[in-house]
């Protein structure tokens, strides 16, 4: 199976471009949404006192919902296809942004962990159903271009997320009354995203995304088919990818959830200064995949991310042994260096599964739950330890991550159609 793409190589199959462009608009809202989420650890550590390891919990509760529902959705996907999928995600995601609403109202960190729960659900359905999508929209040797591209529209989102949390959610708790007070400014934020997935959602609803049934090796398989009938369990590249992603999101989201603490302690002066750089972060990913599109149509995608792979650890190791500004901005650089590790692992993953590629799909999303374990690790090291110690999970991640790219995406078995 090659990975390798070249310049002549279609992006999308004819007639494909237009569902492309509105699947990938969809990128967008599940970045922001996903963002908009790490910023509640220090908000919830602000409203109740809470040490580094609980605030963690929502991005656990969130990541959660990929472990619970990423499987179910690949079903669910098989039986309503792929368009009627990401409606009801989209529904789902809103409900869970009215839950903030009670939450708020009552300061109650359950209410808030549900509410993280139920949005997480929806943007689980979303992504097993979009990502495999715009990867069989076009030829399999481009499929990394094709995600690539789709997931800077992913990062934009959530370069945004962090500029909207400084300005409208994170507050000085001293300059406000009562956590009260503090908990009501997600209100405001969460209605308004309801109320743009509800029209997303009519949009979609509404919208020509024809069922992909060109390519028959990329047709979900009916359950009763044989092939359909084997184990995922036994694609070594598949079952590698799903670590691989489980490593990827968890030091994605663990390093984004505690930089804004991590940024303070290095002497910046607030919050909303802290969460700028966030956004810096993320607005590395976003330049990192608008220029890994075009790198990976003359790279092998596996050797690209090794590289980026080794890249990202030695910058987590140089940002554990200094500080100040150097370990500020080589933390701020693992966002670039982030960007086309999860596009690219995932479609190594289902490379070659033909009929089994939503089956590969649910296998690889939910392993999405490392964004719910590894930030719960790193919150516990630097809590016992402090935070730089607790980079040596994130770059063990990395580690992880390079060995795929070089070694580990190598099919060793794959499905003909």
């Amino acid at each position: 199976m090659a990975t390798r793409t070249t310049k002549s190589a279609a992006l999308t199959s004819p007639g494909y471009l237009v569902p492309f462009i509105t699947v990938t608009a969809l990128f967008f809202i599940f970045g922001f949404v996903t963002n908009l989420n790490m910023a509640l650890v220090p908000h919830l550590r602000s409203i109740f006192d809470l040490p580094y390891a609980w605030a963690m919990l929502a991005e656990s509760a969130f990541f959660l919902a990929y472990f619970v529902f990423s499987s179910p959705t690949s079903k669910l996907i098989e039986i309503i296809g792929y368009k009627r999928t990401m409606v009801v995600a989209l529904f789902i995601q809103m409900l869970g942004c009215l839950m903030f609403v009670p939450a708020a109202k009552m300061v109650s960190f359950p209410l808030f962990l549900t509410a993280v729960f139920v949005v997480g659900a929806g943007v689980t359905a979303l992504q097993t159903s979009v990502n495999p999508y715009v990867s069989i929209l076009g030829p399999e040797h481009s499929a990394p271009i094709r995600l690539t591209l789709a997931q800077a529209l992913n990062s934009l989102g959530g370069s945004i997320a962090p500029l909207i949390a400084g300005a409208y959610i994170l507050t000085d708790p001293g300059k406000l009354a009562s956590k009260a007070s503090i908990a009501n400014t997600v209100r405001g934020p969460y209605i308004a995203i309801a109320g743009g997935l509800l029209i997303l959602g009519l949009a979609v609803a509404f919208s020509h995304l024809p069922p992909v049934t060109e390519t028959q090796s990329f047709r979900p398989g009916k359950e009763g088919a044989l092939v359909a009938s084997h184990s995922i369990w036994a694609y070594r590249h598949t079952v590698l990818a799903a670590v691989g992603i489980f490593f990827y999101v968890g030091v994605e989201v663990g390093l984004a959830s505690i930089a804004v603490n991590y940024f303070k302690l290095e002497g910046m002066s607030s919050a909303k200064t802290a969460s700028f750089l966030v956004s810096l972060y993320w607005l590395g990913a976003l330049v990192g995949r608008l220029l890994g599109s075009w790198v990976l149509t003359k790279v092998n995608s596996g050797k690209l991310v090794g590289v980026f792979g080794f890249s990202a650890a030695a910058l987590i190791l140089i940002s554990m042994f200094t500080s100040g500004e150097v370990a500020i901005w080589t933390l701020v650089l693992c966002g670039f260096f982030n960007s086309i590790m999860f596009p690219n692992i995932f479609a190594l993953g289902i490379a070659g599964l033909g009929p089994m590629t939503s089956k590969g799909s649910g296998l690889i999303m939910t392993a999405v739950v490392g964004g719910a374990i590894v930030p719960a690790l790193i919150g516990e090291i630097a809590d016992k330890a402090g935070i730089q110690h607790s980079f040596v999970i994130p770059a063990i991640c990395y580690l992880y991550i390079a060995y795929y790219g070089f070694w580990g995406s190598k099919p060793k078995r794959t499905i003909t159609a």
